[in-house]
């Protein structure tokens, strides 16, 4: 299937000054794949360059915010195949000088959490998962999730998220800042929507110089791209070939002869 059939698995909604991204894959839990990745991408590029789009909501369809990557599409990168999309999202997420506000519904899986400590606003169902399993798949922690959740929750907590892949619910994630609040499911991306037509109303200016004094960027870019170098060569090793075919072949993975 070619890029441009598969564009309706992300859904670009713009209404008064307010740009929503949203994850339109429910029947894969929103798994993220390269060409959803690039049109997100694509969509943070026009929103940036484009005055009247003041604030990006970023949602999802189904009851799931998103599972994270296609892992598709990462056991074939881990075979030599094409490199994932992911890295140009996590980095225009980054550098994005406008709000982004996220309204999680459900699962939020590896970059489906990591993406929300680059969110100026996070709206969270109660009952949501939040998990970065990235050890279980043989993987390293990106976004500057190794510096951003640390600095967030703590050190142990967020080596327990990555190492040991515990979770948090959405309440949790709520009491430990790393969502404005928690809210039944269906409550959800209204008050995302209310929040970010308020910001939308804010002086822009004002707005986006008070977002770069509150983010180090050139650390976080600086950490994310450290990240990104590492997590491409744990996508060759053998651990991570293991886990991938684990996962494909429905078993448990065993790291014991490493």
């Amino acid at each position: 299937m070619t890029d441009a059939a598969q564009t309706d698995l992300v859904k670009i909604n713009v209404a008064d000054g307010v740009m929503e991204i949203v994850w339109n894959r429910p029947d894969k839990k929103n798994a993220l794949s390269n060409v959803m990745y690039r049109a997100a991408t694509a969509a943070l590029a026009r929103a940036m360059e484009d005055k009247s789009i003041r604030v990006v909501l970023l949602t999802s369809e189904g009851d799931s915010f998103t599972s994270g990557n296609d892992l598709a599409d990462f056991a074939a990168a881990s075979a030599g195949g094409e490199t994932p999309a992911a890295g140009g999202f996590i980095e225009a997420i980054a550098q994005f000088p406008k709000p982004l506000v996220a309204a999680v519904t459900g699962l939020a899986v590896g970059v489906g959490t990591t993406m929300l400590f680059h969110c100026d606003l996070v709206f969270v169902a109660n009952e949501a998962k939040l998990t970065t399993p990235f050890v279980n798949l043989g993987l390293v922690p990106e976004a500057a999730s190794s510096m951003l959740i640390p600095a967030r929750i703590g050190y142990t907590r967020a080596f327990a998220m990555f190492a040991l892949g515990d979770g948090v619910t959405g309440a949790q994630a709520a009491q430990l800042g790393v969502a404005n609040i928690a809210l039944p499911a269906g409550e959800v991306i209204d008050a995302a929507r209310e929040a970010a037509r308020k910001l939308a109303q804010r002086p822009p200016g004002a707005v986006m110089a008070t977002k770069k004094l509150m983010r180090d960027s050139e650390t976080i870019l600086a950490q994310l791209r450290t990240e990104g170098k590492v997590f491409g060569e744990r996508l060759k090793t053998a651990e991570a070939m293991e886990a991938f075919m684990a996962f494909q072949q429905k078993r448990t993975p065993d790291f014991s002869k490493f």
